[in-house]
């Protein structure tokens, strides 16, 4: 049992359940679980072949103001088993309700980045939200990467399938090909190198079936579910998820939504602007009564 947590655990007056190590979902798989600290809770999803350790530097931040910081590896990343199956929104949905259930969270704070923003819209949409009070969505993909008939803007599949087929045959080879793009010029070398590991502990084949999973799905209606305060961040040289198909129209299609637009900031935005990220979160938490 980690000590800190324990602590934490038996402390007044704070919203902290007994410590969970690894929660099971509905299907068998098992999440891996962090969960550092005592106070108001925020949960914490990591973007696509990331895993928890991802968000660490927020949740030591945090942890330090006075919050409980909880992030789980999706299935198929980091610690938490690879079933095999299951790599789709729907699924993913439920297993953040089966971590929400298991921990017994309310009055959360849920932060995304990336396709992380597709889960928590469809959480909305399948489960209603249940224990959340707020959204932050960070370089989201949302709503709709694909170039479609009422979707004319979106990503062409054939342009898209070089990137796919990459992918699929040499994972180190493409991660290593989206790495500088995903930082800033200054990144230290080793900063890049650490989430080129992160990425590289992913279950493959999550990584490929999650991939199309982005790319293919509608979170349109989703977002529009989304009935808390929600606050989108998003970075104009984001490569990954560029700002006018993603951020700019998740921000619209949320009911209640701020949008900040970082200048300069590309799709490793919590890691390339770190301060400026957390500094904004706790001021929209504020305003929203966390």
């Amino acid at each position: 049992m980690n000590t800190a947590i324990a602590l934490a655990d038996r402390a007044p007056g704070v919203f902290h359940s007994a410590p969970i190590d690894t929660v099971e979902t509905h299907d068998g798989a098992r999440l891996a679980v962090r969960d550092w600290g005592a106070g108001e809770p925020i949960l914490f999803l990591s973007g696509w072949a990331l895993p928890s350790d991802f968000w660490g530097p927020q949740m030591v931040a945090f942890v330090g103001r006075g919050y409980r910081c909880i992030a789980f590896d999706r299935r198929g990343h980091g610690r938490s088993s690879d079933p095999g199956f299951g790599y789709d929104h729907d699924t993913l949905a439920d297993d953040i309700a089966a971590v929400i259930g298991a921990l017994g969270l309310r009055r959360l704070t849920v932060v995304g980045h990336s396709m992380a923003c597709g889960e928590i819209a469809r959480y909305f949409a399948r489960h209603g939200g249940r224990g959340i009070d707020r959204v932050v969505m960070i370089g989201a993909i949302t709503p709709f990467l694909m170039r479609a008939d009422d979707n004319p803007d979106g990503i062409d599949p054939v342009a898209a399938a070089p990137s796919g087929e990459l992918l699929a045959s040499d994972f180190p080879a493409w991660i290593a090909a989206n790495t500088d793009p995903f930082f800033v010029a200054d990144t230290i070398p080793e900063t890049r190198e650490w989430a080129q590991r992160l990425m590289l502990g992913t279950s493959m084949l999550a990584a490929v079936q999650l991939a199309q999973a982005n790319f293919i799905t509608d979170f349109r209606d989703d977002l529009r579910r989304v009935d808390v305060p929600t606050l989108v961040v998003h970075g104009d040289l984001d490569m990954s998820a560029p700002l006018a198909l993603t951020g700019a129209r998740t921000a619209v299609l949320i009911p209640d939504a701020q949008f900040l637009v970082y200048e300069g900031a590309p799709h490793g935005l919590p890691l390339t602007h770190a301060t400026r990220l957390r500094e904004d979160m706790l001021i929209f938490m504020a305003a929203t009564g966390g």
